[in-house]
């Protein structure tokens, strides 16, 4: 049953403690034997300037019935106090913690408010409200009482615990509501989800750290890259920030960067995962320090004789520099081209033939039958290396439908099939004829690094 109460006004005498004494909180009474049933609730002291010892021992008594259950007794006494004294707004605010004892939130909250109308730092009111919120469960709205009524007060411990593990509780929804959203593809809301909690906890480096990965997930780089330094200067020992902030760099194509930011989280936190990224990103880096035509190979409809001659100079120079070396080699048609320099050294290891009218011939499609022949070559070069490893390559034969033992290209076909450089097609067939793709030519360089025991680059 809810029950009526009327609004404090103050009388002289109490208005003129409010300057001095309005968030003050006296030591609680000491309680009748017995634990006390709500130690959470703040006592509703009075300034010192106060000296009605009559009115005080009543306050006391009243807030001892109350800790001891006795809510009757509480309210009575409370009621009977604010009767000869109008407007003692300790006694109305052990009014409503009475309330929120016996489950009147409404009633406790008016009351509250009330005290807080006409002393609105009063901390022990304050907290009051923030008891009677969260019994409500509107936790949100405790948690602001809480944090009011500490910065009101800042001695009170019990208040100060309550709003640790408040806030765990809010981020913890927060973060709940904010990942669904993403996983959801609803990144806009995602985004505006953990923006409203940085308003309330700025200094959260995991709130930093998460807007940072929706942000780069909408594309938002410099956003995401603010919000991921911010979140490393608040914690710089927090090694998920700093892989974050690396993956932003690495979206951005700053990779050096990402690369220091991920040494320091991997000086906190080592492990194989950062290992493993930390080389990737070096590749990266690598390649895109390579010509936007060479970055382009891997994506190519079919790669060029050009293409091919820098796959081979990048990918397996130590094997290339092994090779027999072919002095006065003279091409006329690569001097502009972007892979000029490569062309020129895998045609001196005898690796790709240079035409007899001295052309290189660089943007001239490679055809399976060609690439079988560069693969041959470069198998003999494994091979010689390592003798007992290419016995099986040697020997090498296979049974193509649309390819006979004593074809001209067959000894290079068979040999690339059977060290897996290359792979059969449809009904056993090889076709010479057939362009190479970009995939399928950075697929056979692959194959040839493997075999010659070269680590990626």
């Amino acid at each position: 049953m809810t029950r009526a109460f009327r609004p404090i006004a103050l009388p002289v005498w109490l208005s003129a403690l409010l300057v001095a004494g309005a968030c003050a909180t006296a030591p609680p009474p000491v309680v009748a034997p017995g634990a006390p049933r709500y130690p959470d609730y703040v006592f509703p002291g009075v300034g010192g300037d106060f000296t009605d010892t009559d009115t005080l021992a009543r306050h006391d008594q009243a807030w001892q019935a109350l800790q001891a259950g006795d809510f009757r007794t509480a309210e009575r006494g409370f009621a009977e106090i604010l009767r000869r004294v109008p407007g003692f707004y300790p006694a109305e605010t052990g009014l409503g913690y009475a309330d929120v004892a016996r489950e009147a939130y409404d009633d406790a909250l008016a009351r509250f408010d009330a005290v807080l109308a006409a002393a609105p730092g009063y901390a022990p009111a304050l907290a009051g409200r923030g008891e009677a919120l969260l019994a409500a469960d509107r936790v949100e709205d405790a948690l602001a009482a809480f944090e009011a009524a500490l910065e009101a007060d800042a001695s009170l411990a019990g208040v100060s615990r309550r709003v640790e593990v408040l806030r765990f509780r809010t981020l913890e929804g927060v973060v709940a509501r904010a990942r669904q959203a993403a996983e959801e593809g609803r990144l806009d809301d995602a985004g505006e989800i953990y923006r409203r909690a940085i308003t309330t906890s700025p200094d959260s480096p995991f709130l930093r750290r998460e807007l940072a990965d929706v942000e780069r997930a909408r594309g938002r780089l410099d956003v995401a890259l603010a919000e991921a330094l911010r979140a490393v200067e608040l914690d710089p020992a927090d090694a998920r920030s700093l892989v974050t902030l690396a993956e932003i760099q690495v979206a951005r194509g700053a990779y050096d960067d990402a690369l220091a930011s991920l040494g320091k989280a991997a000086e906190i936190d080592p492990g194989p995962a950062i290992e493993q990224r930390v080389r990737q990103v070096r590749e990266m880096a690598t390649l895109a320090r390579r010509p936007a035509e060479y970055r382009g190979i891997p994506r190519a409809p079919a790669v060029t004789r050009g293409g091919l001659a820098a796959l081979i100079g990048i990918e397996l120079e130590p094997l290339v520099r092994r090779g027999p070396r072919r002095e006065g080699v003279f091409i006329t048609d690569t001097r502009s081209h972007w892979a000029a320099a490569w062309i020129l050294e895998v045609a001196r290891a005898g690796v790709m033939e240079v035409y007899p009218n001295y052309t290189f011939q660089p943007s001239a499609t490679v055809d399976r039958g060609e690439l079988a022949a560069v693969a041959s070559r470069l198998l003999a070069i494994i091979a010689r290396d390592n003798p007992s490893a290419a016995e099986t390559w040697r020997s090498a034969s296979y049974k193509f439908t649309d390819l006979v033992p004593g074809h001209l290209s067959y000894p290079a076909a068979a040999l690339a099939v059977r060290a897996g450089v290359m792979p059969v097609l449809e009904d056993q067939t090889f076709q010479l004829t057939k362009v190479v793709t970009g995939a399928e030519a950075v697929a056979a360089i692959d194959r040839l690094r493997q075999l010659a025991g070269i680590t990626a680059r």
